[in-house]
């Protein structure tokens, strides 16, 4: 069977799919006493304040070819932030439905390569955005603090938020990502017939820089014939270090050490799996 890119297809009208990437990422860490607790907390809701959000996010929208109509943002107390960013396209109007940088299944970029001014805007002005919200938390039964974030990238036409992805894993530096990829609708060509997607994809890992492929295990859960695609992240390589918030490794008992390994390491697979477990 040919795939849908072995030929330009001419829409009737404009392109009316809609496509959804939400992106969970957290980082996990141990700090010991309170204040390092409270540290902690202050840390991340400063590194992740709702400007530097907007930055990454207005980032995003470049690297989709989106522009940026109205951005609403808003620090929270005690903690978190949230932002919200209205898009549509920057492609100059046309009936074909391929577009060279956004249909092939391959990584996007890391870093911003800005385009020139765009000649006009199409698609859906209301139904494109891109959105953030933070969730700092920690419990001082364990000393463990986890930072959440959560990011969704609509939109509306041709525009893809899959080139986003390598951008988004590495400004968040996470130690476990949670994906779901889904085209909805469907759009029209000239002659009448209905396509429900406008891109080859066989999973969100072919998005994924090789790098990023190398440092993360990766697991999928797809439902080809709905389209709808997700995939899970966590680090290979645990080094205790990497974890502790206001202290060293060194810093602790052996036992101690122990204990607190296996409390991150219960923590990361918990939310990788989706599920409490009692042993490990």
């Amino acid at each position: 069977m040919k795939s849908l890119l072995d030929k330009k297809i001419k829409l009737h009208g404009f392109n009316n799919l809609t496509k959804t990437l939400s992106f969970n990422i957290y980082d996990i860490n141990f700090a010991d006493t309170q204040d390092q607790q409270n540290s902690y907390i202050s840390y991340i809701d400063e590194k992740y304040n709702a400007e530097r959000l907007t930055g990454i996010l207005t980032e995003v929208a470049q690297i989709i070819g989106a522009t940026i109509l109205n951005i609403a943002r808003q620090d929270y107390d005690p903690q978190g932030a949230s932002v919200t960013m209205l898009i549509s396209e920057e492609f100059t109007v046309s009936t074909d439905m391929q577009t060279p940088h956004q249909d092939d299944e391959q990584p996007g970029p890391v870093s911003v390569v800005r385009p020139g001014a765009p000649t006009s805007v199409v698609g859906h002005l209301d139904k494109s955005h891109i959105t953030v919200h933070t969730y700092p938390e920690s419990h001082p039964a364990n000393g463990i603090s986890t930072f959440r974030a959560d990011i969704d990238v609509s939109t509306c036409g041709r525009i893809s938020p899959l080139r986003a992805l390598n951008y988004l894993i590495h400004s968040f530096e996470s130690d476990i990502v949670i994906m779901d990829y889904r085209v909805r609708g469907f759009t029209r060509d000239i002659r009448g017939n209905k396509h429900y997607i406008d891109h080859n994809i066989n999973s969100i890992q072919n998005f994924i820089g090789k790098d990023f492929q190398e440092l993360y295990q990766m697991i999928d859960v797809n439902v080809y014939q709905e389209n709808i695609f997700h995939t899970k992240m966590i680090l290979k390589e645990f080094k205790l270090d990497n974890y502790m918030f206001g202290i060293n490794e060194i810093d602790l008992p052996e036992q101690k050490r122990k204990v607190v390994r296996k409390s991150l390491e219960r923590e990361m697979l918990e939310i990788f799996y989706g599920r409490n477990i009692t042993k490990i």
